[in-house]
């Protein structure tokens, strides 16, 4: 048995609806979105990812990004962290990428201002004209809790105060 080193939850609603606007926004409805959200989940008991639930159905032309607010946060302990990629399938097929090639969580993002809100930003970068489609509740991004470990010397002692980038000195 493996130990549990995270726990996945809700942002507020006020915070989801803070940022559904620069995502999904458009003719989705907000609020059905936040009620219908869907923590991550592990497929089968040998996968690695968990899988993060599209919060409203999407249809991304070639060439094409979205930003979409999942509504999911996530508490890690110290010397973890969550990589987030694109699914496999879709990542064959419409060569679907995360806009920084893979989302890095860090355990202090939690307590960020945006409560840690994980936004994923995708773009179709097919050379096909096919466009990619995801319904609500669809599988479209994975996460893996991975350790890291500490160099010699480091002497690290920053806080986090806002969300994305934020980390850069």
């Amino acid at each position: 048995m493996r130990e549990a080193v995270a726990r996945f939850e809700r942002v507020s609603r006020r915070q989801f609806l803070c940022d559904w606007p620069e995502g999904l926004g458009g003719g989705q409805r907000a609020e059905t979105a936040y009620e219908s959200l869907r923590l991550p989940r592990r497929a089968t008991a040998g996968s690695a990812g968990y899988d993060f639930f599209a919060p409203a159905s999407f249809t991304l032309p070639p060439g094409r990004s979205v930003r979409i607010p999942t509504g999911i946060r996530v508490r890690i302990q110290s010397g973890w962290f969550l990589a987030v990629f694109p699914r496999s399938g879709l990542g064959f097929k419409y060569r679907l990428q995360l806009d920084n090639t893979v989302g890095i969580i860090d355990s202090d993002y939690y307590g960020a201002q945006n409560e840690g809100h994980i936004l994923i930003q995708v773009t179709n970068a097919s050379n096909e004209k096919n466009p990619l489609s995801v319904k609500a509740g669809e599988g479209f991004a994975q996460g893996i809790l991975l350790p890291f470990g500490l160099a010699e010397g480091d002497d690290a002692e920053g806080l986090r105060h806002g969300g994305f980038g934020s980390t850069t000195g």
